[in-house]
């Protein structure tokens, strides 16, 4: 009895070995990490520089310029501004008749010089490395020579002369600070006297200068200077030039 029940025992310890071996034997499956895609850059809606005129000469224009991003969607200083003749020159950066180089500021003021008066211009901006704007082509125009009118109206006459008011009116796109107006007699006419002007005479040529206080004219802004005028005849008209 006790020979068979050790030789049933040693048979189930055997048993049990073999199971616990080829268990412990059984290789575990290796997890591996599956790559996450790297995400997509997608740049927001919205323009990564803009600008804007911030002043004009007749020769000269200054545009304002604010950076939005950093690369890849935006720009790093300095910018350039490349301005065209037309507006198609600048849709497809053709022939650029002028550029100039912005700071280091984010942003800031450029101003181009050597244009033509009264003309249009149309600007837009790139990097150093050349990356362009894609967006939008904006316009400036220089002031015109002729920045300001003047008119005259026969307030009285008689047989020996007559008294006139010239008005000058800022038609330009800047303030005034000084104006002059000049014309030529076409008969005996000669100033006497002026007020609200300094009147400067050679012969039948008269030129009146603004006074110390009246030179300043706003946009569309006005004055006027009175004349009398000794004459045989009053003129039908006066063709006057003003400028600055």
């Amino acid at each position: 009895m006790l020979r068979m029940f050790l030789a049933v025992t040693t048979m189930a310890l055997a048993a049990w070995t073999g199971t616990a071996t080829a268990t412990e034997a059984t290789p575990t499956p290796t997890l591996s990490a599956t790559p996450s895609p790297s995400p997509t850059l997608t740049c927001p809606p919205a323009l990564p520089i803009t600008g804007s005129v911030a002043g004009v000469t007749t020769t000269s224009v200054t545009i304002s310029y604010s950076i939005f991003f950093r690369p890849p969607c935006g720009y790093d200083p300095p910018m350039t501004v490349s301005l065209f003749a037309s507006r198609e020159d600048a849709q497809q950066w053709r022939t650029p008749v002028a550029e100039a180089v912005s700071g280091p500021e984010r942003s800031g003021t450029v101003t181009i010089g050597g244009l033509t008066p009264d003309t249009e211009y149309w600007y837009r901006f790139s990097d150093p490395d050349g990356k362009r704007d894609p967006y939008m082509t904006w316009s400036a125009r220089t002031a015109s020579l002729t920045s300001c009118r003047a008119t005259a109206t026969i307030d009285a006459r008689w047989g020996g002369g007559f008294v006139a008011t010239v008005t000058v009116r800022n038609t330009g796109t800047l303030p005034l600070d000084q104006w002059r107006v000049s014309w030529r007699w076409s008969g005996d006419e000669r100033v006497q006297t002026a007020w609200g002007g300094v009147a400067e005479t050679a012969g039948a040529d008269v030129t009146v200068r603004n006074a110390s206080y009246n030179g300043t004219l706003a946009l569309d802004g006005a004055t006027t200077f009175g004349l009398l005028v000794a004459s045989s005849a009053v003129p039908d008209g006066l063709t006057l030039v003003c400028e600055r």
